[in-house]
């Protein structure tokens, strides 16, 4: 029974490690490009995901690239309760 459940989640991490490769854009995608990391998913199973996991999917949102400024809500933005 350890051994059916070793198996089934280093399956479920290396499908969930291969959707998100997928997803990605590739101009955030860390490290390597979209198909070597598809590659080492799926020719090194657990270790590929892992390393796709910690080294070469995106860091978060706006952390690469792109405007960091959001926009803030009406209730939190003081120009807006100034003129109120």
């Amino acid at each position: 029974m350890p051994r059916v459940l070793l198996v089934l989640v280093v399956l479920t991490m290396m499908v969930y490690a291969l959707v998100e490769a997928f997803q990605a854009e590739e101009t955030r995608i860390r490290f390597m490009p979209r198909w070597l990391w598809v590659a080492a998913i799926i020719c090194l199973p657990g270790v590929g995901a892992l390393g796709w996991f910690f080294l070469g999917r995106p860091l978060g949102r706006g952390d690469i690239g792109g405007d960091k400024r959001r926009p803030i809500a009406p209730d939190d933005d003081p120009d807006f309760l100034r003129r109120l």
